[in-house]
């Protein structure tokens, strides 16, 4: 079943690059491809509703490279943009904390969604970590915006970074229980996030039906 343009988010693009970008998910060797990596990932970085799914842009257009040609171009062109930013990624959060979540965003979800014979991609855990490890200080827990990405995104890779390494998984949680304990500015909500998911790694990655319940209500509520 084909996927149509519609369930990527593409309409925010100018007519001219959703052409692009259609054009990328099915015939992607008929572009510059480090040219479309360059408008996904800065999109990424504007948008963070979009920057939640570029990451499934990405894996089509590498699968669909991949059946074309065997060919890994995009996927290149991708990492060494991701690798770039990573780069620069304190001056980013100085800049612009919605682009700094945003880049965190997108790099859990490429990790999430890309893979290289079934396992994740090695170039992307160090990274990966770091960002979290970042959003782990104590600046960041007392920013209940990187908080709420921090979480988001152990709940999405954190079962799947810990079986790459578990050592460091032990340094983030450290880190996130000493800044639970002894962090006395960060909000109600930012506190509440944090130990859901401390109770979440404890629990083997899940939740309780009653933990679910009580966290789930204070939120909503």
């Amino acid at each position: 079943m084909e996927n149509s343009s519609e369930d990527y988010r593409i309409q925010s693009f100018d007519v001219d690059t959703q052409k692009l970008l259609k054009t990328a998910l099915k015939d992607p060797s008929s572009l510059d491809l480090e040219k479309v990596s360059n408008i996904i990932v800065d999109q990424s970085l504007k948008d963070p509703l979009f920057s939640k799914e570029a990451a499934r842009i990405c894996y089509t257009i590498v699968q669909a490279e991949a059946k074309q040609n065997n060919g890994t171009v995009f996927r290149s062109h991708l990492l060494n943009r991701l690798q770039q930013e990573f780069k620069e990624r304190e001056q980013m959060r100085k800049r612009s904390l919605q682009e700094w979540v945003g880049y965190v965003t997108f790099i859990c979800n490429v990790f999430d969604y890309i893979k290289v014979n079934n396992m994740s991609m090695v170039a992307l855990v160090l990274p990966v970590y770091e960002c979290l490890m970042r959003l782990a200080e104590p600046d960041a827990l007392l920013n209940e915006e990187e908080v709420e990405c921090l979480v988001l995104q152990l709940h999405r890779i954190g079962e799947q970074l810990e079986e790459v390494s578990s050592q460091r998984m032990d340094e983030l949680f450290f880190l996130l229980r000493d800044g639970f304990l002894l962090e006395e500015g960060l909000t109600f909500m930012a506190r509440l996030l944090l130990l859901e998911i401390l109770e979440f790694r404890a629990g083997g990655w899940m939740l309780s039906s009653t933990a679910h319940k009580y966290y789930y209500s204070e939120i909503a509520d």
